[in-house]
């Protein structure tokens, strides 16, 4: 519609109270047209959801097997037909359906499953499948009973599929007209139109030219001034001249960031009790830093799949890397599960879910219970994948497990203060251990219990605390047990023979049952001829320390033990400690290690004062007296310490281990072991031998990132090119499946993809040269022709209009009203906030900087749309609803802006009004008033400032203004 056509259609009244009431009513009407959710999503939902359900808890008694009740539960037509009370699901009627009164437990009907009925989460999951249709994809009588017959993939057959083909870089096609081409982009969209017998449009304008490109590549408005030069100036080189100073601002990659997040499910709480990830924050920094310095594609995804296992040179290239790999951490994960096998397989399902859609499009999640139905993704390559994350610990296990805080690698200057306060915690937890030992050394003398000179060689079960010997220890390598020195505990005690240096270690996993801290002291034989800096490593909940032990030095403990300072333990963690040969000097020997609890004193003197009638005897008081000031000491020096930097992030598991298979996605049902690997169908190179030591979360990084996958660049470019012009060649971005949709230009899709690889991975260097093609630039106006050859604009023939991200509509109100704040970086989340409900930002720092809190998102956001932050998002919703102008209204800071931006016009000095309306056009929707606009405008204003009860020149202006926001003009890109 032509612009003044338009302004007549929302501005038919009076008022500006009209263009809003007849905005409102547009959106109203428009809502009625929303698209129901697509199919394949509706699929999805059933194989990841439903049917799983069904399998593990109705089918043993509902299937072809047994048919009680005459009901069937394995096939869709089962459930259709239903059994003795008729159909089982009404799709669309959840309150109608059987089968729904039964999971709900209704005390007036069947109560199934009769074992026990399900969680609240899961007949949730049933109400919405029937809610939403009942979609089943299942047909026949085979079911979920009919044994899957394992069948190798023929991938000649599958990589037909135009995704899986490898990336080939087409040849130019010959256009007839050579003059509209500038570019080869140019040339592969024009071949189309010419097939189809269209043309392109003309040019845009400068002026929507300029609010296109700034808000495509920094997400902010240009000012006034920005348009009026850009129009003004003659040369040639203008346009690509600010291309340039766009892509070089650092608004570039907070921008660009932003889309990335949402395709990574970017949050800083979990749903779950609103949980705040603190450190979350410094993830969305490295995003942004990244697209700032132009870091290569393929680098940027490796670092987030395995930065942790990359070397360094710096610590600050170590600091960013771990950093990186936060990306994993991220899903929306339910901590409260107590099946921790369960819970594992969860977090390693939605890891999987997202690699799998953001990285290259593909459902792999549908494959955990069976094949892919429509994909060639069978069972064994989804747990070969499965293996790779199963074998890295995201999740700390506990009544409520807890995401791994990492601590950052830091400058070695910056290391020093840290390094010393952890030091002096280490040294103050270890006096107050042996503090305690003498204390109840003192208790049991005074009881007459004290022990005699100790024996030479010592029963673990008779030593305090929890002992692993090294007869338990898992050994890797070639150790010699041996009892020369007749001083040892246990059976004897282990050396390495003073050979193979750097392949022996050996790993001693204590049992913990109670989580807490515990003292940790090594017992090994010493002599002249032991190692002088033996590698001992402990892994805890505080992450992985190393200590070096001079074995030849006699241990500090009754000449057995040596400590290695106090740690925290999860009860039936992952907590263990390696003893290792590598570099060393000598012999190494190990014969125990003992995990002392760190318990506490209140409980042990009322215990002794019970024993005691209330009254310590002397020297068990002197213990205890000099143990509550070394507690003092200690609780004062944590709170006035150095707090270590950290970040969410995750640790290498041990052991490293292949997955089973979970038949029917049943973890408790265990099926072939299954090496770990890849997709087959895109994995176009020899095998990877994965390493035994490590995850293979390097191996799959690399495999991702690598120029003969046919996914991951055909992918990237995909959402360049969706991101930039407002729909993908591949229009469904997360899904290059069957169930996807087909390029429209597949040679240009392969053409991009191919120039990405070229130009080193670059983004920046691809979006300079999409901004620079013509077919970026068209204008948006189409014709009566191209509407009926093309209605959904496939082919290219004209830009897509597009509204304004949340974000983006967000921005531009703090902009032109002068209230942006451009700070960069760092956390705005309240450092006493540990959980997310009811939180309301007042921040004036760009959208992508706001908490990203799953339960309390900003009002603004959510009215318009923002991606769901647990969910891969590559295409946001863009709903035309009633409350979004209900909002643009009523909302305060809608209203708060309206009023900043009036006082900033009129403060600008007086002018005659005309003026003054131009100028507010020219601020807020980024062009000048069409003359019927700023005929109405002007008696718009003259109403307000001489009615009966006159506003303020203040408040009139305000009004004119928060319509202008109001308006569509503000919210859309030509």
């Amino acid at each position: 519609m032509p612009r003044t056509a338009r302004w007549k259609s929302v501005l038919g009244g009076r008022f500006f109270g009209g263009l809003l009431s007849g905005l409102l009513v547009a959106l109203s009407s428009a809502a009625a047209w929303a698209e129901p959710p697509p199919p394949a999503a509706e699929v999805e939902f059933f194989e990841r959801k439903i049917r799983p359900v069904l399998a593990e808890h109705c089918l043993q008694c509902h299937s072809q097997k047994q048919v009680k009740g005459g009901l069937r539960l394995d096939s869709r037509e089962g459930w259709v037909t239903g059994g003795d009370s008729g159909p089982a699901v009404i799709p669309g009627k959840p309150a109608d359906s059987p089968m729904l009164q039964a999971l709900h437990y209704d005390p007036n009907f069947v109560q199934m499953p009769p074992k026990g009925r399900l969680s609240a989460e899961v007949v949730a999951n049933f109400e919405r499948w029937v809610a939403h249709g009942a979609i089943d994809p299942r047909g026949g009588d085979a079911g979920l009973t009919a044994k899957p017959k394992a069948k190798p993939l023929d991938l000649v057959k599958a990589r037909k599929h135009w995704a899986y083909q490898p990336v080939v870089d087409p040849p130019i096609p010959p256009t007839t007209n050579k003059n509209w081409p500038q570019g080869n982009i140019d040339r592969l969209i024009l071949a189309h139109l010419e097939h189809a017998g269209l043309a392109p449009v003309e040019d845009a304008d400068r002026t929507t030219l300029v609010r296109r490109l700034y808000f495509d590549l920094i997400g902010l408005p240009p000012t006034p001034d920005e348009i009026n030069a850009f129009v003004a100036e003659s040369s040639p080189q203008a346009y690509e001249e600010l291309v340039e100073r766009l892509l070089a601002s650092p608004r570039f990659g907070e921008r660009w960031a932003r889309h990335w997040l949402d395709v990574v499910r970017f949050a800083e709480s979990l749903t779950l009790r609103g949980f705040v990830l603190s450190t979350a924050w410094r993830y969305r920094d490295y995003c942004i830093e990244a697209f700032n310095a132009d870091r290569p594609f393929d680098r940027f995804l490796l670092e987030q799949v395995a930065g942790d296992l990359l070397p360094a040179d710096k610590p600050a290239d170590a600091r960013r890397q771990r950093i990186a790999v936060a990306f994993l951490t991220l899903g929306n994960n339910n901590l409260e599960e107590q099946d921790k096998q369960q819970l594992r397989m969860d977090v390693v399902d939605e890891q999987l879910d997202t690699i799998g859609k953001a990285l290259l499009a593909q459902t792999i999640g549908c494959a955990r219970c069976h094949d892919h139905k429509f994909d060639p993704i069978p069972t064994r390559d989804y747990y070969a994948l499965a293996g790779i994350l199963r074998s890295t610990r995201t999740l700390t296990p506990a009544n409520v497990s807890k995401w791994i805080e990492s601590p950052l690698p830091l400058e070695p200057e910056e290391e020093v203060p840290y390094a010393a306060h952890d030091a002096s915690v280490q040294k103050l937890e270890v006096r107050i251990s042996h503090e305690r030992e003498a204390l109840k050394t003192a208790l049991a003398t005074a009881d007459g219990k004290a022990g005699g000179q100790q024996p030479e060689v010592l029963d673990p079960d008779n030593l305090p605390g929890l002992v692993v010997d090294d007869s338990q220890a898992k050994p890797v390598g070639k150790w010699k047990v041996s009892q020369f020195t007749r001083r040892y505990i246990g059976e004897g005690y282990r050396h390495d023979d003073n050979t193979g240096k750097g392949t022996k270690t050996l790993t001693f996993v204590p049992e913990i049952t109670k989580a807490g801290k515990y003292e940790v002291r090594l017992a090994y034989s010493p002599s002249s001829k032991r190692a002088t800096a033996v590698p001992v490593t402990i892994f805890s909940a505080d992450g992985e320390h190393t200590a070096r032990v001079n074995m030849r030095e006699i241990p500090d403990f009754d000449g057995r033990f040596i400590s290695l300072g106090v740690y925290t333990f999860e009860a039936n963690g992952q907590g263990f400690v390696i003893v290792s040969n590598d570099g060393t000097d000598g012999y190494v020997t190990a014969d125990a290690v003992q995990f002392i609890p760190f318990e506490a004193t209140d409980k042990l003197l009322k215990a002794a004062k019970a024993k005691f009638a209330g009254k310590l005897p002397a020297e068990a008081q002197h213990a205890a007296d000099r143990l509550r000031e070394l507690e003092k000491e200690l609780a004062a020096l944590k709170k006035t310490g150095p707090r270590r930097p950290t970040v969410i992030s995750v640790d290498e598991e041990r052991p490293i281990e292949e997955a089973h298979i979970c038949v029917r996605g049943n973890v408790h049902n265990q099926g072939d072991l299954v090496p770990r690997g890849f997709l087959q169908v895109a994995n176009y190179d020899s095998p990877v031998e994965m390493p035994s030591n490590e995850s293979g979360r390097l191996e799959l990084g690399r495999w991702l990132a690598s120029p003969r996958n046919p996914l991951t660049s055909r992918v990237m470019v995909n959402r360049i090119w969706h991101w930039l012009l407002g729909a993908g060649l591949v229009r469904t971005t997360d899904n290059f499946g069957a169930a996807g949709e087909k390029p429209s230009h597949p040679e240009l899709l392969d053409y991009l993809a191919t120039r990405l690889v070229r130009e080193n991975w670059s983004v920046k260097r691809l979006v300079r040269e999409i901004v620079l093609s013509r077919t970026y630039r068209l204008s948006s106006t189409g014709n009566a022709r191209l509407a009926a050859a093309d209605p959904e604009n496939r082919l290219l023939a004209h830009a897509n209009r597009r509204r304004l991200d949340a974000e983006c509509i967000r921005d531009a109100m703090l902009c032109v009203s002068g209230q942006l704040d451009l700070t960069a970086g760092g956390t705005t989340i309240p450092a006493d906030k540990t959980a997310d409900y009811g939180f309301v930002s007042t921040s004036t720092r760009r959208s992508v900087y706001l908490p990203m809190f799953r339960n309390s998102l900003p009002d603004l956001l959510a009215a318009f749309d923002m991606a769901d932050p647990s969910m891969v998002t590559g295409v946001r919703n863009v709903s035309t609803v009633s409350p979004q102008a209900l909002f643009m209204m009523n909302n305060p800071f809608v209203r708060q802006q309206a009023e900043l931006t009036a006082k900033r016009l009129l403060d600008a000095g007086t002018k005659p009004r005309d003026e003054q309306i131009r100028s507010a056009f020219l601020q807020v929707l980024g062009r000048s008033p069409t003359s019927i606009e700023l005929e109405r405008t002007d008696a718009y204003l003259q109403e307000l400032l001489s009615g009966k009860s006159p506003a303020t020149v203040q408040e009139a202006w305000t009004r004119v203004v928060q319509a202008l926001l109001g308006s569509i003009d503000f919210r859309y890109l030509n």
